[in-house]
């Protein structure tokens, strides 16, 4: 490094021109060799340091305690740019490793003067995702007051909702990590058509707006799974759940091209704490080449999702998204197309009917090369 800075000080513009004009082009590209080499040698060490930077504080993260909670903080204040974590993946470690009394002590219960607002929104639903109740402490309960109203994480729910349950999170620890594998289609609720069935196909076309296609596909999106896709249909007059499977194979969807007639085609009805569930994971967890948004925007893009396969107006509340969720009727389903690859939680699609049952809205999506 020395010998390199030696090289520089004397090297102007104009020497170099200099060289150049002179006819001394070798003199040039062995300079140039010389840099490129030198270059490359202190990215690799500005790496080295990145990543043991990135150890010192994840070890800070996973070590109990409020005064290491501290000494994060302290150094995530001064030096937030450069530490080589996104806050809400030190959120995630945070909420999983942390005593959360000493996390709203610690975490919360400081001026809000410094630049860590982004962390502490993502560690507040990291918590709320993991079962802490708000109530029982007063730093928490302050902090939906004084939480800046910028953060798209303001959007969520305060409370933990019913359809919530059962969240998957990963497991991490100094110097590895695992995560749940996900569930494939269940034995319970299974509705599969018989077969053979009909080769005709529904003159339905797919009405699905950007906005909508956005909405529905976010959470694959935010996890970055291989392909998804998103399609709406409308009907006439009402259909039944019960008509849902024999329908879904004769629609114009890209998932179920040349679908033949016997070819494997598996549905469930399912409830939609089963739905939230899938699409959390999809987000919070990532796909194989992906780590994943973690919890509190695994949560916001799960929502997101849900409230485009309902049919939530754009710009309603969280509540309307959930009543609308609620009211109605999920399937889960499988196919033998070519657009699936069948390997184990790396593919699946959803539908869901509405209320007044006259749209049907589908996700598909698959994270496999």
């Amino acid at each position: 490094m020395e010998d390199a800075k030696d090289d520089l000080v004397p090297l102007d513009w104009d020497q170099v021109e200099g060289r150049a004009a002179r006819g001394d082009t070798s003199y040039l590209r062995e300079l140039g060799a010389r840099l490129a080499d030198r270059r490359e040698a202190a990215a690799e060490l500005t790496r080295e340091y990145g990543r043991r930077l990135a150890h010192v504080v994840r070890v800070l993260a996973l070590t109990r305690g409020r005064d290491s909670l501290t000494q994060l903080l302290l150094l995530l204040d001064e030096k937030q740019a450069s530490t080589g974590h996104h806050p809400r993946f030190l959120a995630s470690l945070l909420a999983e490793h942390q005593e959360p009394a000493d996390l709203a002590a610690v975490v919360f219960d400081r001026p809000h003067s410094d630049r860590l607002d982004e962390l502490r929104g993502c560690l507040f639903h990291e918590l709320i995702l993991r079962g802490v109740d708000i109530d029982d402490f007063g730093p928490l309960r302050t902090w939906t007051i004084v939480r800046p109203g910028w953060s798209a994480l303001a959007w969520l729910p305060d409370r933990l909702r019913d359809m919530e349950t059962a969240v998957d999170f990963p497991s991490r620890s100094l110097r590895g990590s695992a995560r749940a594998g996900g569930t494939g289609l269940p034995t319970e609720g299974r509705m599969d058509p018989p077969t053979p069935r009909t080769s005709r196909r529904s003159a339905l076309q797919d009405v699905a707006t950007t906005d909508v296609h956005t909405s529905i596909v976010a959470a694959p999106e935010a996890g970055e799974w291989g392909g998804h896709g998103a399609w709406v249909f409308r009907f006439d007059e009402a259909i039944s759940p019960e008509q849902v499977p024999a329908l879904l194979p004769t629609l114009p969807l890209r998932c179920l091209d040349g679908l033949g007639p016997t070819a494997r085609f598996e549905i469930a009805a399912r409830p939609v704490d089963e739905i939230w569930r899938l699409l959390f994971a999809t987000a919070s967890m990532g796909g194989m080449y992906s780590e994943g948004v973690h919890g509190a925007y695994g949560r916001l893009w799960a929502w997101r999702s849900l409230a485009g396969l309902s049919g939530t107006p754009e710009g309603a509340s969280a509540e309307d998204v959930e009543r609308h969720a609620s009211q109605s009727t999920w399937f889960h389903f499988e196919a033998d197309a070519e657009w699936f690859h069948n390997d184990v939680c790396a593919d699946y699609g959803i539908a869901a009917l509405s209320p007044d049952r006259r749209r049907l809205a589908v996700l598909a999506a698959t994270d496999t090369d």
